[in-house]
């Protein structure tokens, strides 16, 4: 199967004051053309750092090892310049808050433009032409009205699809949306969630969404990849791992979502705090807030191992109780 994106073994480490900080550790996938992958986990997880380490987004203490491929280019270490061909461009992101994300200075006219301006070697006249063109693709109304305003002259949910629409200029081959619908209503969140499936299938792009919400997961990907403490613990189908977890983790995720069909007198909770990312436990990670753990999770880390139709898990126990 042809790849657009391939992982292997990426560790992401930040130095502090306090010592070294394992973020994202030994993290291997890949997504194809046309994917759909969630990527969840609590906060902390390493989701988001994962994704700014691929795009050469770290902070100046941060840094990483491995591998990240996208198609015939390693983007781990590759200079900003040659970088800056590829990202925006074929690999685009969408970030979590839209109003830190966008120049509260510039107007929206002038940050959708010069992405066409710098990327495409558009004019002005032609950069403009195409930039109402895709307000009007993501639902921006009255797109030629609003094309001038300044960023805090719209709304929560018209500046999540600005910046989707800014995303989008360059027809990226893969999108990569960090929380696209946070703080953002259930109605606009529904429309934001729609707004990418068919993008998706009007463009043939892969999307990786970034997400604590489950339910997202279930309306908008094929696959999962569940993260904890900078690790992957369980990936697969979505279909097949909402119906049959296999990681203590992912089922207490589970079990912490709420389901219409269900009347319960209180939600379950997952026990207790993720661990200290500078000082991890020797075996894994999870032990201490896991109903199923025994002697072996406390000395030995479970390594990733696939089973049945292309899943993983990293767990001792053969099956879940």
């Amino acid at each position: 199967m042809t790849t657009l994106l391939d992982v292997d073994r990426l560790t992401t480490r930040f130095a502090t004051p306090e010592g070294e900080v394992a973020a994202v550790s030994d993290v291997s996938f890949a997504v194809a053309p046309g994917d759909s992958l969630g990527v969840v986990g609590e906060s902390g997880s390493g989701k988001t750092q994962l994704f700014l380490s691929i795009m050469g987004l770290l902070a100046k203490n941060g840094s990483c090892a491995g591998s990240a491929r996208f198609g015939e280019h390693e983007l781990l270490g590759l200079p900003a310049r040659q970088l800056n061909s590829i990202r925006g461009v074929r690999l685009a992101m969408i970030f979590q808050d839209p109003m830190t994300s966008l120049n509260p200075y510039l107007r929206v006219s002038r940050q959708m433009a010069e992405v066409l301006v710098e990327h495409r070697g558009m004019s002005e006249q032609d950069a403009r032409v195409r930039c109402l063109a895709m307000l009007d693709q993501v639902g921006i109304p009255a797109a030629a009205s609003r094309f001038d305003l300044y960023p805090h002259e719209f709304s929560g949910g018209m500046r999540q699809r600005v910046m989707i629409a800014i995303a989008l200029l360059c027809e990226p081959e893969v999108l990569i949306a960090d929380e696209p619908t946070t703080a953002l209503d259930v109605t606009v969140q529904a429309q934001i969630l729609e707004l990418l499936l068919q993008l998706k299938r009007d463009l043939g792009m892969a999307i990786v969404l970034i997400t604590h919400d489950l339910g997202v997961v279930a309306g908008l990907c094929e696959r999962v990849m569940v993260m904890y403490a900078g690790r992957i613990v369980e990936e697969g189908p979505v279909d097949a791992m909402f119906e049959a977890p296999t990681h203590p983790y992912t089922l207490g995720l589970l079990r912490s979502t709420p389901r219409l069909e269900e009347q319960v007198a209180a939600l379950s909770t997952i026990p207790g705090q993720p661990p200290n990312l500078q000082a991890l436990p020797p075996g894994c990670a999870f032990n201490d807030r896991c109903p199923y753990a025994f002697e072996r999770c406390i000395s030995e880390r479970p390594a990733l191992t696939s089973f049945g139709c292309q899943r993983q898990k990293a767990c001792h126990l053969e099956q879940l109780p």
